[in-house]
């Protein structure tokens, strides 16, 4: 099992627009075949949130990378980013 944590800062004002297409991408994604999780999460600083990802294996990762909504939500998520996503990545001991 793989897990991702990808953290990530949004311009301030911008919230509610990032967090409606944030949503679209976690919904599109718990349908993909190896996704066991997939969540958006709040932190306690304003603007700052964080993906919470678990897959089957490095091939369910690939294959979300590659999907089609990942690629068009992804996209259009950037115009609400501030700086660049702080991705870690997971393996279960």
């Amino acid at each position: 099992m793989l897990g991702v944590v990808a953290q990530i800062s949004v311009k301030p004002g911008t919230e509610a627009q990032f967090e409606e297409l944030a949503n679209q991408l976690v919904q599109a994604s718990r349908q993909e075949e190896g996704c066991l999780e997939y969540g958006l999460w709040r932190t306690e600083v304003v603007g700052q949130y964080a993906f919470v990802e678990r897959y089957k294996d490095a091939g369910a990762v690939e294959a979300h990378k590659k999907s089609e909504h990942y690629r068009q939500i992804g996209r259009a998520m950037g115009a609400f980013m501030e700086g660049t996503p702080s991705v870690i990545r997971l393996t279960a001991v």
